[in-house]
């Protein structure tokens, strides 16, 4: 069943500090506000956002038909089915964090005018968090063959489920599969949260990631301003799982700036005041700053 394989996706867990990058208007939302807004996935930077499983699963299905598969009726469905509700259907939340603090691409995401910070949380912190919001945490998967062995599996599955509901559909001349590829939507997306283009492999992330939601009014859904347009996000709270109802950072890197020493001591007076200082230290990149 196509649960039991996005259960085993996520079952990995995070043993090293997880680091969320952002801006320092980003640093300052999130201490005051003590939450993560956790984007809607299809809203996310990455424009290839829950597409790259839709590609992945055409593929695996062309092959299948081109083979002259006994499921056609099945597969043409899921196929047309895919290419709807991957991108319009129910709403999944996700929150990115990085297994390395340091990385020059997303310093140069977002450090514009060297104003960029990357906080780093406990793992075990981060997952208590999504725990309580029942949020699941799993790894981004970039390899394209264990990517590709993942489309086959949720193929053969939606393949076996109208295999053992034989009786369901023999009996209409043009049966409806639409119900199998409802039952599944959920770990489908899921799924789909995950399973990155292989070229941002360096980035090794690992996210934070909603249960579907149909209803805006089934959560703390809220909407803020991008470049061009309002963004969906849920309202991740970092204190309701935990008894000082506080925000714990465990690390921050400064990132790439023309004023390090200045930046640094700002930073640290900052959490300082707010109560959040890290357990551990503040620390400077150490990456030359170029003026843009």
């Amino acid at each position: 069943m196509i649960t039991k394989i996005s259960q085993q996706l996520y079952a990995q867990t995070p043993e090293d500090t997880l680091y969320h990058y952002t801006s320092l208007t980003g640093l300052m939302g999130i201490v005051e506000s003590k939450m993560l807004r956790a984007s809607d996935i299809r809203y996310m930077n990455d424009s290839t956002e829950l597409k790259h499983l839709l590609v992945l699963l055409s593929d695996e299905i062309n092959i299948r038909l081109n083979a002259g598969s006994a499921f056609a009726q099945l597969l043409n469905q899921f196929s047309q089915w895919l290419s709807h509700r991957i991108v319009d259907g129910p709403m999944l939340f996700g929150a990115s964090f990085r297994a390395n603090g340091n990385l020059l691409s997303q310093w140069r995401g977002y450090s514009t005018h060297g104003k960029g910070v990357s906080l780093g949380f406990n793992p075990t912190y981060v997952l208590d968090c999504a725990a309580y919001h029942d949020f699941s945490v799993g790894k981004c998967i970039y390899n394209p063959e264990e990517q590709k062995q993942i489309a086959r599996q949720i193929v053969n599955s939606v393949e076996n489920t109208a295999k053992s509901n034989h009786a369901d559909y023999v009996q209409a001349a043009i049966p409806d599969f639409t119900p199998i590829f409802e039952f599944i939507e959920g770990d489908l997306l899921k799924i789909a949260a995950i399973l990155k283009h292989p070229s941002f492999e360096e980035e090794q992330e690992w996210r934070v990631v909603s249960p579907i939601f149909t209803q805006s009014n089934q959560a703390p859904i809220y909407f803020r301003e991008s470049l061009s347009m309002l963004v969906p996000y849920y309202a991740f709270d970092f204190t309701r799982n935990n008894p000082e109802h506080t925000l714990q950072l465990q690390h921050v890197f400064v990132g790439p700036t023309s004023n390090s020493e200045l930046s640094m001591k700002s930073v640290a007076l900052y959490l300082q005041r707010q109560g959040c200082s890290p357990t551990e230290k503040i620390s400077y990149c150490r990456i030359p700053y170029r003026q843009k």
